[in-house]
């Protein structure tokens, strides 16, 4: 499966993007308890967001990317608001570990 994430989209707090920015990290490799993603047909995606932004917890639900199309062993592209795209690679143990 390909998936192209829109980078802008992530909801990524201005507290954890200067943590991230201080230390050398790139947040979508950082540990987020608390987050979520679900992947679901678009025609689902409004009812979800409805559903999920009704719980406190929800309350920055959005849609940040799609599934593309069919890649041999799976692809994350993130796309940047400059119009640049970078695959994600899995987590290889340079940044911090998951404590979950």
């Amino acid at each position: 499966m390909r998936m192209e994430l829109e980078e802008d989209s992530v909801p990524i707090g201005d507290e954890v993007r200067g943590a991230c920015e201080l230390l050398g990290l790139d947040p979508l490799y950082v540990a987020n308890e608390g987050a979520m993603v679900v992947i679901l047909p678009d025609r689902w995606a409004g009812q979800a967001l409805e559903v999920i932004r009704s719980h406190p917890a929800g309350r920055m639900a959005r849609v940040v990317g799609s599934v593309t199309g069919k890649t041999a062993g799976g692809r994350v592209v993130v796309r940047s608001a400059l119009g640049t795209s970078r695959i994600l690679d899995m987590l290889s143990g340079e940044q911090l570990p998951r404590i979950c």
